[in-house]
């Protein structure tokens, strides 16, 4: 249950900000609007030195060269200051820990992004929310998950290069499981049904 009504769809401008992170072991200010002409995968998750988060965003780590070659920046966002981030990533992965990871942590201590995102929970924490944003800013997906199940992360790779591949591709559509290299329909009631005979 949310404490408001935001209206954040796909399709809209996301929400802009400006935060400080940890990434190398360092406190960097991080703002939205820096990453204009590079895809984001922006995910929320509820809080530091828990249990499905590591998993989640040392997934993310682990594949980060795979988002980095589509021209496309991580952000993890939780309500956690930056100094709670620091001790987790210098805590070892076998202890619980996160280790080095290829990709800022962002502290959201104020709640703010959290709200403006709609995934901040009347409890405070943030709920696991999933946004990819377009190189002009514009949500082109997202997803919320409630807190005891994880993400799939190679599907959120996919997501991207579809939404990659119909940007590109004006006219053709990326059909349900698609894949790179698997045959895309035209956006058109006759020109479709080619796609529709060939499987």
């Amino acid at each position: 249950m949310l404490p408001h009504n935001n209206c954040l769809q796909v399709g809209q401008p996301a929400p802009s900000f400006t935060a400080t992170a940890v990434y190398d072991q360092e406190f960097k200010l991080i703002r939205l609007s820096d990453y204009l002409g590079k895809y984001v995968v922006l995910f929320f998750y509820p809080l530091d030195f828990t249990f499905v988060c590591p998993t989640e965003i040392t997934s993310f780590s682990d594949l980060y060269d795979q988002f980095a070659a589509i021209n496309t920046e991580v952000l993890g966002v939780s309500v956690d200051s930056e100094y709670a981030h620091l001790a987790w990533l210098q805590t070892q992965r076998d202890d619980g820990g996160l280790g080095d990871l290829n990709y800022p942590l962002i502290s959201d201590l104020t709640k703010n992004i959290s709200q403006s995102y709609n995934v901040l929970t009347v409890e405070g924490t943030a709920l696991r929310g999933l946004f990819i944003i377009d190189t002009k800013g514009i949500v082109q997906h997202l997803i919320v998950n409630n807190l005891d199940f994880g993400r799939n992360v190679s599907e959120t790779l996919r997501t991207l290069k579809a939404i990659q591949y119909v940007q590109s591709h004006p006219d053709e559509v990326c059909p349900a499981n698609w894949q790179p290299g698997d045959p895309t329909m035209l956006a058109d009631p006759v020109k479709s049904k080619e796609y529709f005979k060939s499987i």
